[in-house]
């Protein structure tokens, strides 16, 4: 059976994105670019919310011809354009972007056997709210967060509304600019 890996960027603080939406404070270089693609290679399934959903389908998509992005963002792009896509949304009416489903809601039993069918590990990518509701209905079977070294004092949250739960530290990647990739499993 695949994982259900939640994997984010969040900075010391534990937010995911400014409170606008913003990203702009990830550190990026060429070893993330590389670690990137490789990460993204091995998931079968990108699993979002209404608002990442129409950040990357907004983005990635543009990315994939342009000339002003680099090799790895034109392999990143079309790794999420070419990999099953779910958006949970109540909002949303329809969804157009390539190899996209969309899920009024999340049912338990669904999502079991979504990693019971799955070939490779499913990734939740930002979404704070898909991975609260994730999290509180023990759906997660690791958790990936690149600490990045910023604090923003207020932003999104990543784990806000989470019940409580034990995790086993399952190992630890530290790269050249100063990021700090963390793994851990919840212990049920």
């Amino acid at each position: 059976m695949s994982k259900l890996i939640v994997f984010n960027l969040i900075s010391l603080d534990g937010f995911f994105a400014r409170l606008n939406g913003d990203i702009d404070w990830h550190n990026v270089d060429d070893e993330f670019n590389k670690f990137a693609i490789e990460q993204t290679s091995s998931f079968g399934t990108i699993i979002f919310g209404r608002t990442t959903y129409q950040i990357f389908e907004e983005f990635w998509p543009k990315v994939i011809n342009n000339p002003k992005f680099s090799k790895e963002d034109h392999k990143i792009a079309e790794i999420i354009q070419n990999v099953e896509k779910i958006v949970f949304s109540k909002t949303l009416d329809n969804v157009t972007w390539k190899n996209t489903r969309l899920f009024k809601e999340i049912k338990v039993s669904e999502i079991k056997i979504l990693k019971e069918r799955a070939k490779k590990d499913i990734v939740i990518f930002g979404s704070g709210t898909i991975v609260q509701a994730f999290a509180n209905l023990d759906l997660i079977d690791e958790f990936r967060f690149m600490v990045n070294p910023i604090i923003l004092g207020s932003g999104k949250p990543m784990l806000q509304n989470v019940k409580e739960m034990k995790l086993e530290h399952l190992k630890t990647k530290n790269f050249k600019n100063s990021n700090v990739l963390l793994y851990y499993r919840p212990i049920k």
